[in-house]
C-alpha cells in the first residue's frame, strides 16, 4: 500500500450512504444508552445523563495539531487531534482529569466537528485523532460523513480507553482507520478500584483489541514512517504492578501477531484522586520499566515502542 494514496474506509461508505447509516443507527442508541459498556440505558436525546455525564450535545475541549502523539501519527504535521469532554471510564489517576470527569469544553454543532476535521487537513495533519470518542461515537460518524463530502481524505484515528463493546465496534468497521487503543489493566479487581467498577475491564477489553485487529490488521509504517491503517496499543506501565505489564504483554504475544504495534509507556505520574491510593501514588521505577520491555521482546513481539 503507498501512503501517499491512500483512500480512508470512511470515504466509499460516504458515497454509497451507509456512512449516514451507520451515523443514523449509533444516533438511535442514544435514546436508550448502550454505547459503552456501562449500558447506563439512560435516554441522552431527552437530555438524561449516565456515568459519563454527557446528553446528546456534543462537547469538545479543543482541537489542534499534536505533536505528542506517537511519532507514525504525527509525521511532519502532527497528528489532528480533538479532544471530546466527559469519559465513560472515569479513571482515578487521569492526567485530563478536568475534561474527562469535569466535562469542560463548548457545545458545538456536528457541523462544527466536520469544521474542525477540515481544518486540520487543511493544516496537515497526518489524521485525524478524536481522544475519548465512544459516548459521541454517533457525532463522530456524522461529522465525518459531512466532512467526506466535503473533502476530508486523512485516516482516522480512534484514540480509546480499549473499553469498548464489540456490537458497537462492528457498527465501525471500515470507518475507523487506526484504532489507538489503551489496555489498562489485566486484573478486574484493579479495574474495578482506579476506573470506578469497571471489572469486565480485562475481559471486554481482550475482546475489543481482537475485534480491532480483524478490522485493520496490524499498523505498520509507509516508506515516509507514517501508519495509515492498523491496531495500535498503549500499555501504561503502572507503579506496583498495577496494569499487569507482564501478563499483558503474554496476551497480546498469545492472541495477536507478533508484529502487532506495542506502545509500552512510562509516562505515569500520580494525578487527580491518586493520592488517595498510595499503591499508585508513586512514579515509576526505571529496572521495573526495562524488565517489562525486556520480557515483552523476549516473548517474541517485534513491534514496540519504548522510552528506552
Amino acid at each position: 500500500m503507498n501512503g501517499f494514496h491512500f483512500k480512508p474506509g470512511y470515504v466509499s461508505l460516504h458515497r454509497s450512504g451507509e456512512l449516514k447509516k451507520r451515523g443514523e443507527s449509533l444516533w438511535e442508541i442514544l435514546k436508550d444508552c448502550r454505547l459503552c459498556p456501562r449500558e447506563c440505558r439512560i435516554d441522552r436525546l431527552a437530555g438524561d445523563t449516565g456515568f459519563c455525564k454527557a446528553t446528546s450535545k456534543l462537547k469538545v475541549a479543543s482541537f489542534h495539531a499534536h505533536f505528542g502523539e506517537e511519532r507514525p501519527l504525527v509525521g511532519v504535521g502532527g497528528s489532528g487531534t480533538i479532544f471530546l469532554s466527559h469519559c465513560n471510564l472515569g479513571c482515578v489517576f487521569c492526567q485530563n482529569w478536568d475534561i474527562s470527569h469535569q466535562g469542560s469544553g463548548t457545545e458545538v454543532e456536528i457541523s462544527d466537528l466536520a469544521g474542525m476535521m477540515l481544518q486540520l487537513q487543511e493544516q496537515g495533519c497526518s489524521n485525524i485523532n478524536v481522544v475519548t470518542p465512544t459516548h459521541f461515537s454517533p457525532h463522530v460518524v456524522l461529522a465525518l460523513d459531512q466532512a467526506a463530502s466535503r473533502g476530508l481524505r486523512i485516516p482516522l484515528v480512534y484514540n480509546t480507553s480499549g473499553w469498548e463493546r464489540d456490537e458497537i465496534l462492528e457498527m465501525l468497521d471500515g470507518v475507523v482507520d487506526i484504532y489507538l487503543a489503551d489496555f489498562k489493566y489485566m486484573d478486574a479487581q484493579h479495574a474495578a478500584t482506579y476506573s470506578n467498577d469497571a471489572a469486565d475491564y480485562p475481559d471486554v477489553t481482550r475482546s475489543a483489541l481482537l475485534e480491532m485487529n480483524r478490522q485493520v490488521g496490524v499498523a505498520c509504517p509507509e516508506e515516509n514512517g507514517i501508519i495509515y491503517r492498523g491496531l495500535m496499543i498503549r500499555h501504561l506501565v503502572m507503579p506496583n504492578n498495577v496494569s499487569g505489564s507482564m501478563a499483558a504483554m503474554e496476551w497480546i504475544a498469545g492472541h495477536l501477531p507478533p508484529e502487532t504495534y506495542v506502545n509500552i509507556m512510562i509516562q505515569y505520574r500520580p494525578s487527580y484522586r491518586a493520592h488517595l491510593y498510595p499503591e499508585i501514588d508513586s512514579s515509576v521505577p526505571g529496572d521495573f520499566y526495562e524488565e517489562v520491555v525486556t520480557g515483552a521482546r523476549n516473548l517474541g513481539l517485534t513491534n514496540l515502542d519504548v522510552d528506552i
